[in-house]
Protein backbone atom coordinates (compact mmCIF):
# COMPACT_ATOMS: atom_id res chain seq x y z
CA UNK A 1 0.00 0.00 0.00
CA UNK A 2 1.03 3.49 -0.54
CA UNK A 3 1.85 5.58 2.22
CA UNK A 4 -0.62 8.94 2.90
CA UNK A 5 0.85 12.22 3.58
CA UNK A 6 -2.06 14.69 5.24
CA UNK A 7 -0.45 18.59 4.92
CA UNK A 8 -2.81 20.32 7.80
CA UNK A 9 -3.85 23.49 7.86
CA UNK A 10 -6.75 23.77 10.27
CA UNK A 11 -5.60 20.94 13.14
CA UNK A 12 -9.72 19.76 13.43
CA UNK A 13 -10.63 18.79 10.34
CA UNK A 14 -7.04 17.80 9.33
CA UNK A 15 -7.65 15.22 12.60
CA UNK A 16 -11.22 14.57 11.01
CA UNK A 17 -9.62 13.62 7.68
CA UNK A 18 -6.89 11.12 9.81
CA UNK A 19 -9.63 9.64 11.91
CA UNK A 20 -11.50 8.74 8.58
CA UNK A 21 -8.84 7.40 6.59
CA UNK A 22 -7.86 5.07 9.32
CA UNK A 23 -11.41 3.64 10.10
CA UNK A 24 -12.07 3.79 6.70
CA UNK A 25 -9.26 1.64 6.23
CA UNK A 26 -9.90 -0.89 9.04
CA UNK A 27 -13.08 -1.04 7.85
CA UNK A 28 -11.86 -1.89 4.02
CA UNK A 29 -9.33 -4.24 4.86
CA UNK A 30 -10.09 -5.84 7.84
CA UNK A 31 -7.45 -7.68 10.29
CA UNK A 32 -6.39 -3.98 12.04
CA UNK A 33 -4.66 -3.16 8.56
CA UNK A 34 -5.00 0.19 7.46
CA UNK A 35 -2.17 2.54 5.16
CA UNK A 36 0.43 4.02 6.60
CA UNK A 37 -0.30 7.50 7.06
CA UNK A 38 1.45 10.62 8.28
CA UNK A 39 0.47 14.01 9.19
CA UNK A 40 2.29 17.50 9.30
CA UNK A 41 0.30 20.37 11.17
CA UNK A 42 2.33 23.50 11.14
CA UNK A 43 0.91 26.45 13.57
CA UNK A 44 -2.34 27.78 11.88
CA UNK A 45 -0.78 31.23 12.09
CA UNK A 46 1.83 30.49 9.86
CA UNK A 47 -0.95 30.35 7.10
CA UNK A 48 -3.26 33.42 8.43
CA UNK A 49 -0.20 35.43 8.76
CA UNK A 50 -0.32 36.13 4.94
CA UNK A 51 -4.31 35.97 4.89
CA UNK A 52 -5.30 39.24 6.10
CA UNK A 53 -8.73 41.01 4.77
CA UNK A 54 -8.15 42.88 1.79
CA UNK A 55 -4.35 41.90 1.29
CA UNK A 56 -4.45 37.96 1.04
CA UNK A 57 -1.22 36.81 0.02
CA UNK A 58 -2.02 33.24 -1.55
CA UNK A 59 0.72 32.03 -2.91
CA UNK A 60 2.59 32.97 0.49
CA UNK A 61 0.19 30.88 2.24
CA UNK A 62 -0.10 28.08 -0.19
CA UNK A 63 4.20 27.93 0.75
CA UNK A 64 3.29 26.57 3.56
CA UNK A 65 1.66 23.58 1.80
CA UNK A 66 4.71 23.30 0.08
CA UNK A 67 7.04 22.99 2.82
CA UNK A 68 4.78 20.15 4.60
CA UNK A 69 4.62 18.30 1.38
CA UNK A 70 8.78 18.37 1.51
CA UNK A 71 8.89 17.48 5.09
CA UNK A 72 6.11 14.61 4.41
CA UNK A 73 8.17 13.66 1.24
CA UNK A 74 11.07 13.11 3.63
CA UNK A 75 8.79 10.91 5.61
CA UNK A 76 8.41 8.51 3.47
CA UNK A 77 4.60 9.51 1.83
CA UNK A 78 4.00 8.62 -1.61
CA UNK A 79 1.51 11.12 -1.85
CA UNK A 80 0.07 14.12 -0.72
CA UNK A 81 -3.47 15.58 0.47
CA UNK A 82 -4.56 18.79 2.27
CA UNK A 83 -8.19 18.40 3.90
CA UNK A 84 -8.39 22.18 4.41
CA UNK A 85 -11.06 23.77 1.58
CA UNK A 86 -9.77 27.44 2.13
CA UNK A 87 -6.42 26.91 1.36
CA UNK A 88 -6.86 25.71 -2.13
CA UNK A 89 -7.22 28.63 -3.75
CA UNK A 90 -3.74 29.07 -2.92
CA UNK A 91 -2.82 25.71 -3.79
CA UNK A 92 -3.47 26.30 -7.13
CA UNK A 93 -0.95 28.58 -7.85
CA UNK A 94 2.24 26.49 -6.72
CA UNK A 95 0.72 22.97 -7.37
CA UNK A 96 3.63 22.43 -9.60
CA UNK A 97 6.06 22.92 -6.58
CA UNK A 98 5.07 19.85 -4.78
CA UNK A 99 7.55 17.54 -4.17
CA UNK A 100 4.46 14.43 -4.27
CA UNK A 101 1.99 13.63 -6.51
CA UNK A 102 -1.49 15.86 -4.64
CA UNK A 103 -5.61 15.05 -4.57
CA UNK A 104 -7.33 18.07 -5.01
CA UNK A 105 -9.98 18.41 -2.65
CA UNK A 106 -12.35 20.41 -5.06
CA UNK A 107 -11.62 17.81 -7.79
CA UNK A 108 -12.50 14.83 -5.71
CA UNK A 109 -16.05 16.59 -4.66
CA UNK A 110 -16.50 17.51 -8.12
CA UNK A 111 -16.33 14.10 -9.34
CA UNK A 112 -18.35 12.56 -6.95
CA UNK A 113 -21.13 15.43 -7.55
CA UNK A 114 -20.66 14.39 -10.91
CA UNK A 115 -21.36 10.94 -10.51
CA UNK A 116 -24.21 11.20 -8.06
CA UNK A 117 -26.08 13.07 -11.24
CA UNK A 118 -26.15 16.51 -9.09
CA UNK A 119 -25.80 19.82 -11.23
CA UNK A 120 -26.31 22.84 -9.84
CA UNK A 121 -24.72 22.65 -6.12
CA UNK A 122 -24.48 25.03 -3.03
CA UNK A 123 -20.87 25.42 -1.69
CA UNK A 124 -20.81 26.58 2.21
CA UNK A 125 -17.12 27.42 3.53
CA UNK A 126 -15.46 30.33 4.89
CA UNK A 127 -15.73 34.15 3.46
CA UNK A 128 -12.19 33.12 1.71
CA UNK A 129 -13.83 29.82 0.04
CA UNK A 130 -16.84 32.44 -0.86
CA UNK A 131 -14.59 34.39 -2.52
CA UNK A 132 -12.52 31.87 -4.40
CA UNK A 133 -12.71 30.31 -7.72
CA UNK A 134 -11.49 26.68 -7.21
CA UNK A 135 -14.55 25.02 -6.37
CA UNK A 136 -16.22 26.40 -9.46
CA UNK A 137 -13.20 25.87 -12.05
CA UNK A 138 -13.35 21.86 -10.79
CA UNK A 139 -17.24 21.63 -10.67
CA UNK A 140 -17.70 23.68 -14.27
CA UNK A 141 -14.78 20.87 -15.47
CA UNK A 142 -17.31 18.16 -15.12
CA UNK A 143 -19.78 20.09 -16.64
CA UNK A 144 -21.79 21.19 -12.55
CA UNK A 145 -22.79 24.50 -11.65
CA UNK A 146 -21.63 26.17 -8.55
CA UNK A 147 -23.93 28.76 -6.18
CA UNK A 148 -22.33 31.06 -3.21
CA UNK A 149 -24.64 31.71 -0.78
CA UNK A 150 -26.02 35.51 -0.07
CA UNK A 151 -23.33 37.99 1.47
CA UNK A 152 -25.03 37.98 5.15
CA UNK A 153 -25.30 34.13 5.15
CA UNK A 154 -21.43 33.72 4.24
CA UNK A 155 -20.90 36.40 6.72
CA UNK A 156 -22.46 33.97 9.42
CA UNK A 157 -21.58 31.36 7.65
CA UNK A 158 -17.55 31.84 8.60
CA UNK A 159 -18.46 33.47 12.01
CA UNK A 160 -19.97 30.18 13.43
CA UNK A 161 -16.81 28.18 11.51
CA UNK A 162 -14.40 30.51 13.14
CA UNK A 163 -15.43 31.60 16.51
CA UNK A 164 -17.46 27.73 17.51
CA UNK A 165 -16.37 24.78 15.26
CA UNK A 166 -12.65 25.55 14.65
CA UNK A 167 -13.18 25.16 18.96
CA UNK A 168 -15.43 21.89 18.61
CA UNK A 169 -18.07 24.13 20.13
CA UNK A 170 -21.58 22.77 18.38
CA UNK A 171 -24.49 24.71 19.25
CA UNK A 172 -28.13 23.65 18.46
CA UNK A 173 -28.85 27.59 16.90
CA UNK A 174 -25.72 27.23 14.81
CA UNK A 175 -26.93 24.24 13.07
CA UNK A 176 -29.97 25.89 12.82
CA UNK A 177 -29.18 28.33 10.53
CA UNK A 178 -27.14 26.44 8.52
CA UNK A 179 -29.63 24.34 7.82
CA UNK A 180 -31.98 27.68 7.39
CA UNK A 181 -29.27 28.49 4.31
CA UNK A 182 -29.33 24.83 2.94
CA UNK A 183 -33.17 24.77 2.54
CA UNK A 184 -33.33 28.16 1.23
CA UNK A 185 -31.11 27.23 -1.80
CA UNK A 186 -32.76 23.93 -2.30
CA UNK A 187 -36.24 25.52 -3.08
CA UNK A 188 -34.33 27.69 -5.48
CA UNK A 189 -33.28 24.32 -7.35
CA UNK A 190 -29.76 23.59 -5.64
CA UNK A 191 -29.84 20.08 -5.36
CA UNK A 192 -26.36 19.35 -3.02
CA UNK A 193 -24.61 21.14 -0.71
CA UNK A 194 -20.69 20.84 -0.39
CA UNK A 195 -19.76 20.76 3.08
CA UNK A 196 -16.58 23.06 1.97
CA UNK A 197 -14.81 23.44 5.07
CA UNK A 198 -13.71 20.63 7.13
CA UNK A 199 -15.42 21.87 10.51
CA UNK A 200 -18.45 21.86 9.21
CA UNK A 201 -19.24 17.94 8.98
CA UNK A 202 -18.82 18.59 12.81
CA UNK A 203 -22.75 19.66 12.55
CA UNK A 204 -23.98 19.62 9.27
CA UNK A 205 -24.70 16.04 8.27
CA UNK A 206 -26.93 13.82 5.71
CA UNK A 207 -29.40 13.28 8.37
CA UNK A 208 -29.85 16.93 9.37
CA UNK A 209 -29.73 18.10 5.52
CA UNK A 210 -32.13 18.61 3.58
CA UNK A 211 -29.90 18.33 0.50
CA UNK A 212 -27.54 15.65 -0.32
CA UNK A 213 -24.19 16.66 1.49
CA UNK A 214 -21.01 16.20 -0.18
CA UNK A 215 -18.43 15.94 2.80
CA UNK A 216 -15.28 17.44 1.56
CA UNK A 217 -13.38 15.50 4.26
CA UNK A 218 -14.63 12.34 4.14
CA UNK A 219 -14.72 12.10 0.26
CA UNK A 220 -11.03 13.15 0.27
CA UNK A 221 -10.25 10.79 2.66
CA UNK A 222 -12.03 8.40 0.34
CA UNK A 223 -10.44 8.99 -2.66
CA UNK A 224 -6.57 8.84 -0.29
CA UNK A 225 -7.67 5.39 0.52
CA UNK A 226 -8.71 4.49 -3.09
CA UNK A 227 -4.80 5.62 -4.10
CA UNK A 228 -3.36 3.88 -1.53
CA UNK A 229 -4.67 0.73 -1.93
CA UNK A 230 -4.85 0.49 -5.81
Amino acid sequence: MKHIGIAACSSPGAALCYQEVIAAGLAELGNHRHPEVTMHTPSLSDYMDHLEDGKEDWEAAAGVVVDSVEKLQRAGADFAICPDNTIHEGIDLVRDRFALPFLHIAEVVAAEAKARGMSRILILGTRYTAKSSYYERALGAEGLEQVMPDPDEVSEVDRIIWEELYWRDIRPESLAYYQSVIDRHKEAGCDGVVLGCTEIPLLVTEENSSLPILDSTRLLAAAALREAIG
